[in-house]
């Protein structure tokens, strides 16, 4: 099973929020999710961008892969994927 960290969207019509969840590779953007480990609002000035660390470092020490939005979004909070 291959796990990916990516953003979900919830929220109403023309107001998204996203969650950073980690989910299997294989299921569906909105569907079955493991762990919600953030949540990120595009629409407040500034942005809000609510991170674990902590389980995010878990879920990238077990090989999560995160998506490109959530990389930015990571490197933003200023954490590293790599490290």
């Amino acid at each position: 099973m291959s796990v990916a960290m990516r953003l979900t969207r919830v929220g109403g019509k023309k107001d998204p929020v996203w969650r950073v969840v980690v989910a299997d590779s294989r299921s569906p953007r909105d569907g079955r999710s493991l762990e919600v480990v953030g949540r990120y609002n595009a629409q407040t000035e500034p942005s809000t961008i609510v991170i674990d660390e902590e389980r995010v470092r878990f879920w990238l020490a077990r090989g999560a892969q995160p998506s490109g939005p959530v990389k930015k979004l990571l490197k933003t909070q200023g954490i590293t994927p790599g490290a």
